[in-house]
């Protein structure tokens, strides 16, 4: 490996395993609402949108301006980045909006610029950025909304992508949570010449990236326009990720068609109503309950393992925490 390449591995990179538990389960096509088949307004209820966030105003500022703009009830964001910093923010619309929690242990990416308060060698310069690398201690800044209370954090990777002089250019994969602009003030404390940030790009939120789906505000105005003033849906359509993208990165637990009712009226998911799960799963881990047409129906707490949701024949497999299904998209049949 080169001495500037860097594995850049976040949590929402990790690949599962699929387990089986019941080879014959089927899923009834008259029930429920696939991700990509549901009807626009629905699609909009059940919407997360991948924002390209400019430098400017703040986060909740941009989430107001769409909630006008669309006529929305409710909207969320997942991680506030400050006015003068843009990137990758995910907006979540309407049902949609408790999802963003599950964001949470995906970890996000930036790319900042870092300015050196005095001339360092490149080869220090390196060194010390790549001790930070790990877990850390950092106490959120003043301006912060949380409280000023010493917290660990983890660095999953750090990339110098260029060094000109006292300015260094460098990619950053961190726990959510880790705010960047400390983390620059300790690289030059470590330095021993002081730092501070010249900018900051987020580059990535869990499986929100810089791709295909990052649409800015003013492509937003624009599609919706050609929505409801042309009757074009097809940019409008591409512009909002179903809800289930924001849980691409955790572990899931598929069920029966006869167990989602139960769910979305508040039970536990128990073992007979599970058709097969991810591998891996411990106990405590948060995990997307989903259909067999990969609906996302709740979020919850596992209370066993994945050998135990394979193994044993009752029990409940998943404390439930948040519903996100309507309760009339499937039959009850128990």
């Amino acid at each position: 490996m080169a001495r500037d390449e860097v594995r850049r591995i976040l949590p929402a990179d990790i690949k599962r395993e699929v387990l089986v538990k019941d080879e014959k389960a089927e899923t009834n096509p008259k029930w429920g609402f696939p991700p990509e088949k549901r009807p626009m307004e629905m699609h909009m209820q059940f919407g997360i949108i991948n924002l390209d966030k400019p430098p400017g105003p703040t986060s909740h500022e941009v989430v107001a301006w769409i909630k006008r703009l669309f006529g929305l009830n409710k909207a969320g964001h997942g991680g506030t980045l400050d006015p003068k910093v843009s990137g990758v923010l995910p907006v979540a619309l309407e049902r949609a909006t408790r999802v963003v929690q599950a964001l949470l242990p995906a970890g996000k990416e930036y790319i900042a610029l870092m300015h050196l308060h005095g001339e360092v060698p490149e080869d220090k310069i390196r060194a010390v950025m790549k001790e930070f690398e790990g877990e850390i201690i950092q106490r959120p800044p003043l301006r912060s909304a949380v409280k000023r209370r010493l917290r660990t954090r983890k660095v999953y990777y750090i990339e110098i992508l260029e060094i000109d002089g006292k300015d260094v250019l460098f990619r950053v994969g961190v726990e959510a949570g880790t705010y960047i602009r400390s983390l620059i003030h300790h690289f030059g404390l470590a330095l021993g010449v002081g730092a501070h940030m010249a900018e900051l790009r987020r580059t990535r939120s869990g499986p929100f990236k810089e791709d295909e789906t990052l649409v800015t505000l003013h492509d937003l105005v624009d599609y919706y326009h050609f929505w409801k003033e042309d009757g074009i849906e097809e940019y409008f359509r591409k512009a909002i990720q179903p809800m289930e993208k924001a849980v691409e990165h955790l572990p899931k637990v598929w069920i029966r068609d006869s167990a989602v009712a139960a769910v979305t009226y508040g039970a536990d998911l128990a073992v007979p109503g599970i058709v097969k799960v991810h591998k891996g799963i411990k106990r405590g881990d948060l995990v997307a309950v989903m259909t067999l047409k990969d609906e996302l129906v709740a979020l919850g707490k596992a209370t066993m393992t994945s050998g135990e949701m394979l193994q044993r024949s009752k029990g409940i497999a998943v404390d439930v925490d948040k519903v996100f299904m309507p309760r009339d998209w499937y039959p009850k049949l128990w």
